[in-house]
């Protein structure tokens, strides 16, 4: 093992995910959640000058690939040139606005407008107008596709609708440097899933942003998660939090055998390291001075080395602390060293309707070919992407029904819940809400 892999990670020091009490509770208008007055805003002033994760470099790896983006009411289109380069575009025909593509696809040679046959070529220069001596003067350069802003990060695609936005890497801040070690690009995302969800965008991304909720929602996992030494850190546009498993919450007090916080691990996650519901504590495995978490991270590592993954370089903590990153506005992504998943969430029709987005990955091999994902899409009550992610999901039409309650008319937040107090406090910027709408209390 790297020596300084395993000192940086003995290195945690055992701060709750509180820190510092506020004075008081931060006070967000509930409003923000339900109203379309403040939905136009966000998409006047917001989703089009922000970074957002659009699909991964599989979806659109060979010249003539392209994948289409939809945020609300925008749509941008990524498309691989012939030259090899990755473009985005506005996807809005030149001439009356029709949608050029939708979905994802291969084998592209010319963008045509399926409405009147505008046609550009795949870097968006426009080659052929049907009937043009009936526009008079039309100069063909004067036509191109609208850009829009597309770069990569550890195969991970995002778009920007502003051209002037600032780059991606100095977007991210800190969290590029922060989880280098775990070599995000080794993992390869084999499917997506789209559910659609009766709650706002912000509903759904509270959720993956706090660890308040794990006490209540989720029994299961509180039995193999330390809910409460769980640090966290605001950068700015971004934020994290780290959470140990294998371990009982400290709200049992120790109560809990060994054999119960590694049931609770199989039950909430066992996939992660091959072992199916009901596996049995593998006493007969283990060494003298080895915990839970050993024991898991040991089995992680052979689930891994039978697909011809080397995890020998992560230590205990690597293999089960889970490092949860939240990007500004809808993103966030949990890792350690053989784990990666990805969520998004998007604005619906209306303010009261949603997407969630979830980016099903696993590391490979060395050498281990690509595929393109496969792209699914289901409903919040037939959705089951696991126990955890199953109960998120299906608390959230219940929230977004109790938001519009007359008398409700203020989140009322924890300090431990600033990860989502920090997404409030970008959102107030990028509105550059007036003083009176803004959240009060808190720090």
């Amino acid at each position: 093992m790297n020596a300084s892999v395993g000192n940086r990670a003995g290195s945690h020091v055992r701060e709750d995910a509180i820190g510092t009490p506020p004075a008081g509770p931060t006070l967000v208008p509930a409003e923000r959640y339900h109203s379309p007055a403040f939905a136009a805003l966000e998409a006047e002033r917001m989703w089009p000058k922000v970074w957002q994760l659009a699909c991964t470099l599989d979806h659109v790896a060979e010249p003539g690939d392209y994948f289409e983006y939809r945020c609300g009411a925008y749509g941008v289109l990524i498309v691989r040139g012939d030259d090899g380069a990755l473009r985005a575009f506005q996807n809005a025909c030149r001439h009356r606005g029709n949608s050029l593509c939708t979905g994802s696809g291969s084998g592209l040679r010319e963008l045509k407008c399926g409405y009147h046959g505008w046609t550009w070529d795949l870097a968006g220069a426009l080659k052929r107008v049907p009937g043009r001596k009936g526009f008079g003067t039309l100069k063909m350069s004067d036509f191109p596709l609208i850009p829009a802003r597309v770069d990569c990060w550890e195969g991970m695609v995002f778009v920007n609708l502003d051209v002037d936005a600032m780059p991606l890497l100095e977007y991210l801040e800190a969290v590029p440097d922060d989880i280098a070690w775990c070599r995000l690009s080794d993992f390869r995302c084999y499917a997506t899933l789209t559910v659609d969800v009766d709650a706002n965008w912000k509903t759904i991304a509270d959720g993956y942003s706090e660890t308040y909720h794990i006490q209540t929602l989720h029994p299961e996992l509180l039995r193999c998660v330390d809910d409460i030494h769980a640090p966290q850190q605001i950068w700015g546009h971004t934020g994290k939090s780290d959470q140990p498993y294998g371990v009982q919450s400290p709200r049992f007090d120790g109560a809990l055998s060994d054999e119960e916080v590694w049931d609770a691990y199989v039950r909430t996650q066992g996939a992660l390291m091959g072992a199916a519901e009901g596996t049995p504590f593998p006493a007969d495995e283990r060494r003298p001075g080895q915990t839970v978490a050993d024991l898991i991270a040991a089995r992680t590592r052979a689930f891994a080395a039978g697909r011809g993954v080397d995890l020998d370089w992560a230590d205990t903590d690597r293999i089960t602390r889970l490092h949860q990153y939240n990007v500004f506005p809808n993103m966030t992504f949990l890792a350690n060293a053989d784990h990666l998943t990805i969520m998004c969430s998007r604005p619906g029709a209306d303010p009261d309707h949603g997407e969630l987005v979830i980016f099903l990955m696993t590391r490979m091999a060395p050498g281990a070919p690509r595929n393109k994902p496969a792209d699914m899409r289901t409903t919040a009550g037939e959705a089951e992407p696991g126990i955890v992610l199953t109960q998120d999901i299906r608390l959230l039409a219940g929230l977004q029904r109790g938001l519009h309650q007359p008398g409700f008319t203020h989140l009322t937040l924890s300090g431990e819940e600033r990860r989502v107090i920090n997404m409030h406090r970008n959102l107030e910027r990028y509105l550059d809400l007036p003083e009176a709408e803004r959240m009060t209390g808190g720090e």
